[in-house]
């Protein structure tokens, strides 16, 4: 096959046979000497890209999505997750709650023990004016009979003697999953009214809950309550009422007299309420 070649002194172009391939000898025009370049070669090789031909863009391009896939592969799982985070969350703070409630069942047990009386919701002076809330004398069986011991059991929660120690945060009267309000405020509330076991009167026991306390609630969690665990003020259901919304995302948790927790889920009608915060009606209650 012959072989093309220029004459790089002169410029004139010629053609050779291929058997003078690499041999050098004066150019026909100019007379200068050059070398016959060697046979033309059949192998392909890859050309790199000529300027301005897009292929630098294109590999620039794919670089960009592969690192906006590393970055999203990550925002996508944690997405995923999320819920599930959240849920486990949720679960473990209401665990805690329900078990608060235990202990302030337990305790209001053990006051019964001491006492063979349930405390009274309102604590009030000789002349029946309210001085603090009945979870002062629960203090005691809560491990914070310090802090009892210098209440004044004379003067009024918000007293100036006893201001200071009302606006103390004490964990068990708190709800993990509540947000916090004033100091001292506590997420669970007595069940009183006419009818219950802690109606406005002294002396009621566990005798007077005909209907059996594991039928018969006792405290119910509340969403921002504004109370605080010191106050006089509680939840009365002396009429039957829709629960006041809760912490939780299904209902109200709450603990009964003999002492067990339960959610008593937002569906549930008055009526139903009521029949559980009364001692004595003997209806057949039927959560949703």
């Amino acid at each position: 096959m012959p072989i093309s070649y220029s004459c790089p002194h002169c410029g004139k172009q010629f053609s050779v046979a291929e058997q003078y391939a690499g041999q050098t000898g004066p150019c026909a025009a100019c007379g200068k000497p050059i070398t016959i370049p060697g046979a033309p070669s059949f192998a392909f090789a890859p050309s790199a890209p000529k300027p301005g031909s897009g292929g630098g863009v294109g590999v620039a391009a794919a670089i960009v999505v592969v690192i906006g896939l590393v970055l999203l592969i990550p925002c996508v799982l944690i997405a995923l997750l999320l819920p599930a985070v959240q849920a486990a969350r949720e679960a473990a703070r209401r665990m805690q709650a329900g078990n608060h409630l235990k202990q302030l069942s337990l305790a209001m047990q053990n006051y019964h023990d001491a006492y063979n009386a349930l405390p009274p919701a309102v604590v009030t002076d000789a002349s029946g004016k309210p001085l603090y809330s009945g979870r002062v004398l629960l203090l005691p069986f809560m491990e914070q009979k310090p802090l009892y011991d210098r209440f004044n059991k004379n003067e009024a929660w918000d007293s100036p003697a006893n201001q200071v120690f009302s606006q103390m945060d004490i964990p068990t009267f708190q709800d993990p999953s509540a947000p916090r309000g004033r100091a001292g405020q506590t997420d669970f509330l007595f069940v009183t009214g006419t009818g219950t076991a802690l109606e406005p009167r002294d002396g009621a026991s566990f005798f007077d809950i005909i209907d059996g306390t594991s039928n018969t609630v006792f405290m119910v969690e509340i969403k921002g309550s504004g109370i605080n665990w010191a106050e006089p003020r509680d939840l009365d259901i002396t009429q039957p009422m829709a629960l006041p919304p809760g912490n939780h995302p299904n209902g109200n948790l709450s603990v009964f007299y003999d002492g067990h927790t339960q959610m008593i889920p937002k569906t549930t009608p008055p009526q139903t309420i009521h029949a559980m915060a009364t001692r004595g009606g003997g209806e057949i209650i039927n959560l949703p």
